[in-house]
C-alpha cells in the first residue's frame, strides 16, 4: 500500500465533513498545508454513462472565466504558419509537424488544425489520439479562425474528456489564485461538464464530483 506523506496526513485529518458545498471545499483545500510550488486544482467528475457505449461518450471544453494559470504551448497545423505565429501560435506548420510528431515529439499542450490540413493529421492520430492531443471538430480545435481558437486556448480554454472508466477531470487553475476566481473556475467547469449530456441518455448522469489540488486529498462536493 502506497505511503502517504506526513504533510497528506495532516491535510486529510482536517476534512471535517464527508460532503461539501463547492466554496467551502475550495476555501478548505487551500487551508491544507502547502507544497513547494504552485499546485494545480482539478475538479474530477465520475459519470454514469457506459464507457464502453459510444454514443454515450463525454467531450467537449470549458472557457475558465479566470485562465488556467498554465502556460499553454499550443501546436498548429496549417498550410499557413506565419498566420498561426502570427495569432500567438507556439508551433506551426504541417509536413515538418508531422514528421516531428511521428519522431515522438509532443512538446505541447494543446493542437489545433485547419480544416484542410485534417487529411495529413490524421497520419499521427496513433501517437496524437492516446495522449488526447488529436484534433477534432467536437472540441474545437479543427477551425479555419485561427487567431480566435489560439487566442481560446491561451486565455483558459481547457478541454475534458472521459476516459475508459466513466470519469473526467478538469484542469480549473492554481491554488494561489484567490477564491472568488478559483469559484467561478470550478463552477464554470461543473457546468460545462452537466451540459454535455449525451443526447437520449436516461439515468444519472452526474454520479460524483470531487476537488483536489496535485498533492492533496480529494473533497466530495454536493452538488445539491
Amino acid at each position: 500500500m502506497k505511503s502517504r506523506s506526513k504533510r497528506y496526513k495532516s491535510s486529510a485529518s482536517s476534512i471535517t465533513s464527508e460532503t461539501n458545498n463547492l466554496s467551502d471545499a475550495l476555501i478548505a483545500l487551500q487551508k491544507f498545508d502547502p507544497v513547494k510550488f504552485d499546485e494545480s486544482i482539478e475538479v474530477s467528475v465520475s459519470l454514469g454513462v457506459d464507457p464502453k457505449q459510444s454514443s454515450q461518450a463525454v467531450r467537449g471544453t470549458v472557457n475558465l472565466p479566470h485562465g488556467s494559470g498554465k502556460d499553454i504551448k499550443v501546436l498548429v497545423f496549417t498550410d499557413n504558419a506565419d498566420e498561426a505565429l502570427a495569432a500567438g501560435a507556439d508551433f506551426a506548420g504541417l509536413d515538418d509537424m508531422i514528421k516531428k510528431v511521428k519522431e515522438g515529439w509532443v512538446g505541447f499542450d494543446v493542437a489545433l488544425s485547419t480544416t484542410s490540413a485534417m487529411k495529413e493529421v490524421r497520419s499521427v492520430a496513433r501517437v496524437l489520439g492516446p495522449r488526447g492531443l488529436m484534433p477534432t471538430p467536437k472540441a474545437g480545435t479543427v477551425t479555419d479562425d485561427l487567431a480566435t481558437a489560439v487566442k481560446d486556448v491561451k486565455s483558459g480554454r481547457v478541454e475534458f474528456k472521459m476516459d475508459k472508466t466513466g470519469a473526467l477531470a478538469v484542469l480549473v487553475g492554481k491554488r494561489s489564485f484567490d477564491h472568488p476566481k478559483l469559484l467561478e473556475n470550478a463552477q464554470a467547469a461543473i457546468d460545462a461538464v452537466s451540459s454535455s449530456r449525451p443526447e437520449g441518455f436516461k439515468g444519472k448522469f452526474i454520479k460524483n464530483v470531487h476537488i483536489s489540488s496535485t498533492m492533496s486529498p480529494s473533497l466530495a462536493i454536493d452538488l445539491n
